[in-house]
C-alpha cells in the first residue's frame, strides 16, 4: 500500500512536466511563425519607385523589337511600342530580392498620375530580350571628345552589370591588352549624364548598351571587326 501511494505523486509530476514542455514547444513554434510571416510582410511591402511623366533621377531601360537594350532619363524618350515592360533604376531605392528589378508599365498613367510598378526577377526581363534578339546592328560614330596625347588607346565602356555584351567588350580588350574603364550607367548617375552628353555631342539618339568610347569614336554595341578598326589593332 505504501509502495503504490508514493508512485501516484511521481506520475503526476512525469504528466505535468510533458504537458508544460508540450506547450513551451508549441508556444514557440507559434512566435515563430508569426516571426516569418512579418517578415515576409516587410519584404512584400518594400516601397516601389513613384514614377509620374516628370519623373527625374531614375532611367529607364526598354527593349526594342530586336532585342536591344535601350536607357532613357525620361518617360517621354521611351518609345510607345516598347512601353509595356520597361526596367526602372532608382538610385534611392532596392527590391526586397537581390535578383529582382523593377519594371513599370508605361502605357496609361494611374488617375493619381502614376505608372504602375512591379517587381519581376532579372532573369526573366532579361528573357524578354533574349526572346526578340536578332543580328544586331552596330554602328561607329564620330564622338566630340576625344581624349588627345593618350600613348595607348583609351576605352570606356558604358554599360550595366547585366549586361551580356559590356562583359564581352571587356574580356575583348582584357585579352587585347588594352587599357579600359567601365562605367556602370545603372548605379552611377554621373556616367549616364556624361554617356548622353556624349552621344548629344555626336548627333546621335540614345541607343543600344554599351555604347563604347574608342579614340574619341563612339560605338553602339560591340563588335569585334568593329572594335579592331576603330583601335587600327
Amino acid at each position: 500500500m505504501h509502495r503504490r501511494a508514493c508512485l501516484k505523486p511521481v506520475a503526476g509530476a512525469f504528466s505535468v512536466s510533458v504537458s508544460s514542455l508540450f506547450r513551451l514547444l508549441l508556444c514557440v513554434l507559434l512566435v515563430t511563425l508569426v516571426a516569418c510571416k512579418s517578415r515576409a510582410t516587410v519584404e512584400e511591402s518594400s516601397p516601389l519607385p513613384v514614377i509620374t511623366n516628370e519623373s527625374t533621377d531614375l532611367l529607364f531601360t526598354w527593349i526594342d523589337d530586336k532585342g536591344e537594350f535601350h536607357v532613357e532619363p525620361k518617360v517621354a524618350a521611351v518609345p510607345e511600342p516598347s512601353r509595356e515592360f520597361v526596367r526602372v533604376a532608382d538610385p534611392v531605392k532596392d527590391p526586397a530580392k537581390l535578383d529582382d528589378v523593377f519594371v513599370a508599365d508605361l502605357r496609361t498613367v494611374g488617375p493619381d498620375g502614376r505608372y504602375p510598378v512591379k517587381t519581376m526577377a532579372r532573369t526573366e526581363f532579361e528573357k524578354l530580350a533574349v526572346e526578340r534578339r536578332t543580328n544586331k546592328k552596330l554602328e561607329a560614330r564620330p564622338a566630340a571628345s576625344v581624349l588627345p596625347g593618350a600613348e595607348r588607346p583609351t576605352v570606356i565602356i558604358y554599360g550595366a552589370s547585366w549586361c551580356g555584351p559590356c562583359h564581352q567588350a571587356a574580356a575583348y580588350l582584357k585579352a587585347h591588352h588594352v587599357q579600359f574603364v567601365e562605367k556602370d550607367i545603372e548605379s552611377d548617375s554621373g556616367a549616364a549624364r556624361e554617356m548622353h552628353a556624349k552621344l548629344e555631342a555626336a548627333g546621335m539618339r540614345g541607343g543600344s548598351i554599351p555604347i563604347i568610347d574608342v579614340k574619341g569614336k563612339l560605338m553602339v554595341g560591340f563588335d569585334e571587326r568593329a572594335m579592331d578598326r576603330a583601335l587600327k589593332l
